[in-house]
């Protein structure tokens, strides 16, 4: 089998999944209900993220927080603050893509 086959969780219960961390890209699978997100924190690489389900509350650096449906890709480069939430009540699921990998 040439391919690498990764599975991620499909429910609507919190989680935080490392599906890839190689030296290329880390690719991760958010889920997150109501109140739930991350700790404030700056990207450690160029960040990708795609809104799959939801919508993504999102403060960046010292900007006013902004809202993302499904379907919304943002791009938010290297050493960007972030803090990143669900503030409504319906889930919401992310893609989060690093690339260039992180080196730490």
């Amino acid at each position: 089998m040439i391919e690498q086959v990764y599975e991620m969780s499909t429910g609507d219960e919190k989680a935080v999944e490392r599906v890839i961390q190689d030296e290329n890209i880390h690719y991760i699978h958010m889920i997150f209900n109501k109140d739930e997100g991350l700790p404030e924190h700056f990207s450690n690489s160029n960040v990708y993220m795609t809104v799959v389900r939801g919508t993504l509350s999102i403060g960046l650096n010292d900007q006013e927080v902004h809202q993302y449906n499904k379907g919304t890709l943002l791009k938010i480069p290297v050493n960007t603050k972030m803090n990143v939430k669900n503030v409504l009540e319906n889930v919401l699921e992310l893609i989060v893509v690093k690339a260039p990998a992180p080196l730490k």
